[in-house]
């Protein structure tokens, strides 16, 4: 379904990616995992097109979306992105926020829109919260009405860039909640995160990356109990939970 081949990314005279390659399948959970600065939210962002990828390129079916001349907003569409950082208008509902989407982009009406909104917050467990503000949330609320924002524009796949990690301990199972039931769902999902266990429940696959590169790559049971590379073992060593 999403394919990354070769892909490169630099800042200045830092080079981020140094040729990543990957193949995320229709309805499959991949989880990035590897320290800070290994590349994990920059890859994100050029399978989401919010960055720009200076060699190789991302097909998404048999689409090759790094074309100069491919619409992005069109991809975003597709391609829905959650980051740490939650990203909510303050000055709009939790309503208004999810409908947003859906109208300006996705040219519903705004009665459609808001029926969705209400639908998909009371599966998480916020319908009461449809017409409060987001200062008026916790930190995990907010967490939780930005993926429902983002599963709004109901995308084909959904990037997670370390959703958890701005989160108090005590919030962090209300999000991972969420990603355990649109996984139930079949969503496919590529997800960087620092919650060890989390990914080894819910991953198909975990990618190890160090130093902008794919260090190793394989199912849960294997890569957790069984480590090709010696970096992946050091690194868990250090991470698991």
């Amino acid at each position: 379904m999403l394919r990354a081949d070769a892909v490169r990314k630099s800042f200045g005279a830092n080079e981020v990616l140094k040729g990543i390659s990957l193949e995320i399948a229709a309805g499959e959970v991949v989880c990035l995992i590897g320290a800070s600065g290994s590349g994990k939210s920059t890859f994100l962002r050029c399978l989401n097109l919010l960055e720009q990828v200076d060699d190789g390129d991302i097909w998404l079916d048999d689409r090759e979306i790094t074309d100069p001349r491919a619409d992005a907003d069109a991809v975003r569409r597709e391609i829905g992105i959650v980051f740490q950082a939650y990203n909510l208008f303050p000055h709009l509902s939790v309503e208004q926020n999810i409908m947003l989407g859906p109208v300006k982009a996705g040219g519903q009406t705004r009665d459609a829109a808001r029926g969705l909104a209400h639908e998909l917050l009371g599966r998480i467990g916020l319908a009461e919260k449809a017409g409060a503000y987001p200062d008026a949330l916790s930190g995990g609320q907010q967490q939780r009405v930005a993926l429902v924002r983002a599963i709004a524009m109901q995308p084909r796949i959904l990037l997670l860039d370390e959703i958890t990690s701005a989160l108090d301990p005590m919030l962090v199972g209300e999000v991972l909640d969420v990603i355990r039931d649109l996984r139930r769902d079949g969503m496919t999902i590529v997800m960087a995160t620092h919650e060890m266990s989390f990914a080894q429940e819910v991953a198909d696959r975990i990618v190890f990356m160090a130093d902008g590169l794919v260090e190793e790559s394989g199912p849960p049971e294997q890569l957790f109990t069984a480590p090709r590379s010696p970096r992946t073992a050091e690194f868990l060593a250090r991470h698991r939970t």
